[in-house]
């Protein structure tokens, strides 16, 4: 497996309005402009310059023959396993709504992607 440090990766830690939420929030897709949901994207850098917050929501766009995206537990994440997913989107045009605060972890569940650094920052 490789090292968290050379791995790249999408944790998306939402931040709550101090007043409450919005309906409607903001729309990100993973990875924009310069990539998406693949292996080549810097998912760290990516994130780092998103705010997220309740009422967002994250879009997942990548070719569907070869990719997916699976929502996990922290532990699943940390151990890069799709095996008991919280939920799997497989679309190629996939759109996660971030309800609450709180940290999301996601990962790709086509075997070997995750351990190759094909999940999400982990901003917890």
């Amino acid at each position: 497996m490789a090292s968290m440090a050379t791995k790249a990766f999408l944790v998306v830690a939402i931040a709550a309005a101090a007043l409450g939420t919005t309906a409607l929030g903001a729309s990100y897709t993973v990875g924009a402009p310069a990539g998406s949901w693949d292996l080549w994207s810097n998912y760290t850098q990516w994130a780092s310059n998103v705010r997220f917050q309740a009422g967002d929501q994250v879009v997942f766009k990548y070719p569907r023959a070869a990719h997916n995206v699976v929502e996990v537990s922290k532990a699943d994440y940390d151990a890069c396993s799709s095996s008991s997913p919280l939920a799997s989107l497989q679309t190629g045009d996939d759109v996660a709504l971030l309800p609450a605060a709180g940290s999301r972890y996601f990962v790709c569940g086509v075997p070997g992607h995750c351990d190759a650094g094909y999940e999400g920052p982990d901003r917890s």
